[in-house]
């Protein structure tokens, strides 16, 4: 096998025993790797009654074939298990340089099951695994947790993935973090270690599988590079030198203009964008750019702070700038970047920490959250509150056990409208608003992991983007056709490779046969651009049926009111976007019941997933 090891190492914490598991090349040529092939060996274990935060639920660490390969932007790996926050399927992806010396060790992924009786580390090296005493670990951040453990190992290139407090406490959003600042952030996998009592996992070793064609994947590498510096890619070149020095909270100016940018938990559009924009933090601090691994781009952020007793930060970026600033309508950098470092160190997904406490302001506001129930006045713009409420969440005192369980479960507890909860499927809605892009809101009804703006990312389209191969072309963005439903299904199937391989959506490798020509080369097996989206639209129908077998049904592809109601300001003024019409497009274009929301029996055994098909139809 080329591109892969062709076996994960299969961890049971309860047994204290390990194992090699082979892996079957059909499952490698259909699902690829990333969440595709986790969701493929994980696939008999979801089931509805199956605990989240028990013993039995299985977390996987997955690596692709792009990881290490020398492909740009690959540095990239997938965690994924069934969601504590939404009881679906969970997954996140992670940047830094933890794929890579995963993948190092001899091993494509790894698996843990069951639950160790005390605090525990995994460490893998050279085809080897020890699980070793973490006590000393227990209630300790990440930061620390890592530094200890890479002396402790005695190895200066090993890499930590690890929880903070906030997963050993089981918060229903705690991120898995690794490196600097990294993080597999959505859905609530923290928590899964937590539940495992897996302080971290240690990665090192020097077994990199072969490459089919190397000379191919290097003349393909060199021909992306040129293309980017063509006069064609100088689209491509000003993204990437804007990242470079801005950040990813480059974009803040852009959502705010045309109304991308959620403030004021989704009831404003309009903010003042120059406090908290990417040169405003240029301004206030020392910002420098950070890579990760094989990447040309830096999008990475590292903040010399100075303030709070914090000499240096990792970050904060766009999404957390948004969650933190103008959607809790704060506008104090400090305070913004104070609570980004917190939750790197406790281990919290900033995207639902900031949308747990937008929702309490919000509540706090219309009096249904009062002073006498959260124990402290929780108002719009309160930056110290902020911070507060972050550390509350993380070792859930006071309020902060109730805001650690997430939106949805928030509104259940106090008696309040899903329809003022924002979340899909149990996942908050990230920092880009779906009264933006009608394509976008689509993408958040039917993300197999609930609200995602990567899953796919239909913004990115209809701002510009045309990728013919693959049947999406740029367009009006208010459209709300089923022809528009259509395009956001394919586009979906495309970016569901970049999961799989895996490749950062920053990535410069834009179209289904650069994919499919670099893969080729790899594996040696023959894609093509054809190929390569069939596999994605089966790893997104896969996902689907497991959601299906979880309780999914086609009332959950929707959105919250609080998220599509009209606003009276901006550049989104008036609109909602109409998403009866777009799902019926995309159901079309998916070949999905539109009563259950199940993929077809046809669909699926076309797909070549006739055991999937056997079990949701019978």
């Amino acid at each position: 096998m080329y591109g892969y090891h062709g076996k994960v190492l299969w961890v049971d914490l309860s047994k204290k025993e390990t194992k090699t598991v082979e892996l079957k090349e059909e499952d490698l040529k259909n699902f690829i790797g990333g969440s595709g092939l986790a969701a493929r060996l994980l696939y008999r274990f979801m089931t509805k009654d199956l605990d989240p935060l028990g013993p039995e639920n299985p977390l996987a660490f997955i690596t692709g074939p792009f990881t290490g390969s020398g492909v740009p932007s690959s540095g990239r790996h997938a965690v994924c298990a069934k969601s504590p926050l939404t009881n679906i399927w969970g997954e996140a992806t992670s940047g830094g340089f933890f794929a890579v010396a995963l993948k190092s060790t001899g091993f494509d992924g790894i698996i843990i099951t069951g639950k160790s009786d005390k605090p525990v580390y995994l460490y893998v090296h050279d085809g080897s695994a020890e699980i070793r005493d973490a006590s000393h670990l227990w209630g300790k951040g990440f930061y620390e947790t890592r530094d200890t453990l890479i002396k402790e190992v005695g190895e200066k290139r090993a890499r930590v993935a690890a929880i903070g407090q906030a997963g050993e406490n089981l918060v229903k959003y705690a991120a898995v973090m690794n490196d600097h600042g990294r993080a597999a952030g959505r859905c609530g996998l923290g928590a899964v270690m937590g539940s495992k009592k897996l302080k971290a996992i240690v990665v090192h070793g020097d077994k990199r599988p072969e490459i089919k064609d190397p000379d191919r994947l290097k003349a393909e590498v060199k021909a992306l590079e040129a293309a980017a510096i063509s006069p064609a890619g100088l689209v491509s070149v000003a993204f990437t030198s804007l990242l470079n020095e801005f950040g990813t909270p480059a974009y803040t100016d852009i959502s705010m203009y045309i109304g991308d940018g959620p403030a004021r938990y989704f009831t404003r559009s309009v903010f003042p964008v120059d406090k908290v924009d990417g040169k405003a933090l240029r301004e206030r601090y020392s910002v420098f750019s950070v890579s990760c691994y094989g990447c040309p781009i830096g999008c990475g952020r590292l903040t010399k702070f100075g303030k709070f007793g914090i000499d240096e930060v990792d970050g904060p970026e766009y999404e957390t700038v948004m969650s933190f600033g103008p959607l809790c309508w704060n506008f104090d950098l400090d305070t913004i970047v104070y609570a980004n470092h917190l939750c790197n160190d406790f281990g919290l997904d900033t995207i639902s920490t900031g949308m747990s406490i937008a929702f309490a302001m919000y509540l706090y506001e219309k009096g249904i959250l009062t002073k006498d129930k959260a124990g402290l006045e929780i108002k719009w713009g309160d930056g110290e509150t902020i911070v507060k409420l972050v550390q509350m969440i993380a070792k859930r005192e006071g309020i902060g056990d109730l805001l650690a369980e997430g939106v949805k479960r928030i509104a259940e507890k106090l008696g309040v409208s899903q329809d003022e909860a924002a979340h899909v499927k149990g996942l908050e809605i990230p920092m880009h608003d779906p009264r933006a892009f009608a394509g976008q809101a689509v993408c958040y009804a039917t993300s197999p992991r609930g609200a995602c703006h990567l899953r796919a990312d239909y913004w990115y389209i209809d701002m510009g983007i045309d990728v013919f191969e693959a049947k999406v072309s740029a367009g009006d963005r208010f459209e709300c056709s089923e022809a528009k439903g259509a395009m956001a299904a394919r586009w979906q199937n495309f970016r569901e490779l970049y999961n799989a391989l895996l490749l950062c959506q920053f990535s410069q490798i834009n179209t289904p046969s650069q994919v499919a020509r670099m893969l080729t080369a790899i594996t040696g097996w023959n894609f093509d651009a054809k190929t390569v989206l069939t596999t994605g639209e089966r790893i997104f129908n896969l996902k689907r049926a497991i959601n299906v077998k979880l309780g999914v049904t086609r009332a959950d592809d929707r959105l919250p009111r609080i998220a599509i109601e009209p606003l009276k300001e901006g550049a989104t003024q008036g609109f909602s976007p109409d998403m009866e019409t777009l799902l019926r497009g995309y159901y079309k274009e998916r070949k999905w019941d539109w009563e259950t929301g199940k993929p077809a029996r046809e669909k699926l055994e076309e797909l070549g997933l006739s055991d999937v098909a056997k079990d949701l139809w019978g």
